[in-house]
C-alpha cells in the first residue's frame, strides 16, 4: 500500500476527522488480519527496562489513542509499546475546534486539544475488552475544572484507577493546553505531587502483588538546570522513567507558516533539535539510574537511533507515525536494533 497516496487522501480532511478516520481504519484492518497491507511489520528486538521487555525500543506516544479506542489495531503495527491517554478522572471536551492544524511543508502539527477524552472509566473498559499483550503504558492527567490546589487528588485518582491493567503509568506534567499544568513542574509543587503518588503506589503494591513502574513525562522547554533539578527529585522519589518529552510552545523553523500563531504545542520534525538537546541534559542528570524515552522530531529512522545514541532507552513515535507511516516504526526500530549489532 502506498502510505503517501493515503496520507493525502486523508489530509483532505479536516485533521481531527481524518485522525478518527486513520484509526477507524487501523482497527478495521487488524479485525481483517490486513494489517500488513497498511505497511506494518514486526521487528523482535526486545529491550528490557523498567522491569519490563519491550518487543522492540519504538513505542507510540501518548496523544494518538487517548480514549484506548484502537489498542489492537496499533498494536497490530509493530511498535514495541503502547502508550495510552492522556486520561482524567471524569470526561472532558477539551478546546473549542479547530484545535488540530497540519504544517505539511514542516513535517509538523500544532495542537491545543487540552486533554480531551471521554475520562478513566470508559478507558479501562477499553482496555479490559482489548486482546493487545504488549507493553501498555497509560498516561494521566488532571481534570481543567480541577483547581490547581487539587491536582494531586486527580493524579492520585487516575494512579489508582489504572494501576490495576497498566504495564506503565506516565505522570503528565507537561501539556502545554491545560492552564496551569506545567505549574506542576516547579520543585515545591513537583515535590508534593511524587510524594503522594509515592504513599499511593506503596498502599497499591500491597493490594495487587505488583510494582507498576511511574514515568514523568517532562516539557522539552525547560532550561538544562531546570531539567537537573527535577531530574534529582525523581530519583529521590524512585520515578522508574522520564519522558522527553512533549509538544513545545516554541515555533522553531515554521516561522511564516499560515497556522504558525496558532496557539498550542508545537510537534514533529521542527521540534528535533530541541527535544535532543533537552535529551541529553536528562540524560547527564540521571545517567543509567532511570529509563529515558526520547520523544520529539523523530521522522526517520536515523532520527530514532540518533536518540538511542544520545542516551535515550526507548523512543516513541507521534507526528512522524502521521507523516511516515507504520514503515516508520519497523524501519527505526531494525535501526536502533543495528546499533547494538558488534561491527
Amino acid at each position: 500500500m502506498n502510505y503517501q497516496a493515503a496520507r493525502d487522501l486523508l489530509f483532505l480532511l479536516p485533521p481531527e476527522l481524518s485522525h478518527d478516520v486513520s484509526l477507524r481504519s487501523i482497527s478495521l484492518a487488524e479485525r481483517l488480519g490486513v494489517s500488513s497491507l497498511l505497511g506494518a511489520s514486526s521487528v523482535s528486538a526486545p529491550v528490557r527496562a523498567m522491569g519490563l521487555t519491550f518487543a522492540n525500543a519504538v513505542g507510540l506516544a501518548a496523544g494518538l489513542d487517548k480514549d484506548g479506542r484502537c489498542i489492537d489495531g496499533l498494536g497490530a503495527l509493530g511498535f514495541g509499546a503502547l502508550e495510552i491517554g492522556t486520561v482524567t478522572p471524569v470526561p472532558q471536551a477539551g478546546k473549542s475546534k479547530p484545535r488540530l492544524f497540519r504544517l505539511p511543508r514542516h513535517e509538523a502539527l500544532i495542537n491545543r486539544m487540552g486533554f480531551n477524552n471521554a475520562g478513566v472509566r470508559a478507558l479501562l473498559a477499553r482496555v479490559h475488552g482489548a486482546r493487545f499483550e504488549g507493553v501498555l503504558g497509560i498516561n494521566i492527567g488532571k481534570n481543567l475544572a480541577t483547581p490547581a490546589e487539587a491536582a494531586v487528588d486527580d493524579y492520585v485518582s487516575g494512579l489508582r484507577a489504572v494501576y490495576p491493567v497498566a504495564s506503565y503509568i506516565t505522570i503528565n506534567i507537561s501539556s502545554p493546553n491545560t492552564p496551569g499544568l506545567r505549574d506542576l513542574q516547579g520543585l515545591d509543587a513537583l515535590r508534593r505531587l511524587l510524594h503522594a503518588l509515592k504513599e499511593s503506589r506503596e498502599s497499591l503494591i500491597g493490594a495487587h502483588g505488583r510494582s507498576v513502574p511511574l514515568v514523568v513525562k517532562m516539557a522539552p522547554d525547560l532550561t538544562a538546570d531546570a531539567i537537573g533539578e527535577l531530574c534529582g527529585e525523581l530519583l529521590a522519589f524512585d520515578i522508574d522513567g522520564v519522558i522527553c518529552g512533549n509538544t513545545t510552545l516554541n515555533r522553531f523553523g515554521v516561522v511564516g507558516d499560515p497556522v504558525a500563531d496558532e496557539a498550542g504545542g508545537l510537534s514533529g520534525a521542527p521540534l528535533f533539535a530541541h527535544a535532543n538537546a533537552a535529551l541529553r541534559a536528562t540524560v547527564a542528570a540521571v545517567g543509567t539510574r532511570m529509563t529515558v524515552i526520547g520523544v520529539g522530531g523523530i521522522n526517520s529512522a536515523e532520527d530514532a537511533a540518533e536518540k538511542v545514541r544520545l542516551g535515550a532507552d526507548l523512543v516513541q513515535l507521534y507526528t512522524g507515525f502521521i507523516y511516515h507511516g507504520p514503515e516508520l516504526i519497523g524501519d527505526a526500530a531494525r535501526a536502533i536494533a543495528g546499533l547494538n549489532v558488534p561491527a
